[in-house]
């Protein structure tokens, strides 16, 4: 067989690399690799990973994405607010969990302040988006802070706040 060729045009098709074909249409170049996410410090690392990428003074809100196994599967930027707060709402985190087929979340947010001491309307939102996702069969697995500039975070799961 001498090769598969355009028919509209008859010149041969060059063959797509194996890296290439294997690439999740979701898995960006810039988005950190998939991995296990199964711990708080591991979340922590991941999400330095984002924050590094948000690169700036803006609140960011994402929720991370994982099968049953807490392999990540996708990640999705919930809201950029302003320096002091992000407007989230439980459809904007729960809609992409359900598309995707995701067991489980894990939410993390930055403060640009530094300071990851969660405030009384991080405790609240968590609870209600704990509340949301059970309701629909999804485990909220942690809720982790990260304090901008700084090696500092907080998981709400470690604290018994979730």
């Amino acid at each position: 067989m001498a090769g598969l060729t355009d028919s509209r045009s008859a010149r041969p098709i060059k063959a797509v690399p194996a890296q290439a074909r294997n690439l999740d249409c979701r898995q960006r170049a810039s988005e950190p690799s998939p991995r296990l996410l199964s711990s708080p410090q591991e979340v922590a690392l991941f999400a330095r990973d984002l924050l590094r990428d948000a690169d700036d003074d803006k609140e960011h809100f994402w929720a991370i994405l994982l099968n049953a196994q807490n392999h990540y599967l996708m990640h999705t930027v919930v809201s950029v607010g302003n320096q002091s707060a992000s407007l989230v709402h439980p459809r904007e985190v729960l809609g992409p969990a359900l598309r995707e087929g995701a067991a489980s979340l894990v939410l993390v947010h930055n403060h640009p302040s530094g300071d990851p001491t969660p405030s009384r309307e991080d405790l609240r939102l968590t609870r209600q988006l704990a509340e949301a996702a059970q309701l629909l069969d999804v485990r909220l697995h942690d809720h982790v802070i990260i304090g901008n500039g700084t090696e500092r975070w907080v998981s709400l799961a470690e604290r018994g706040q979730l």
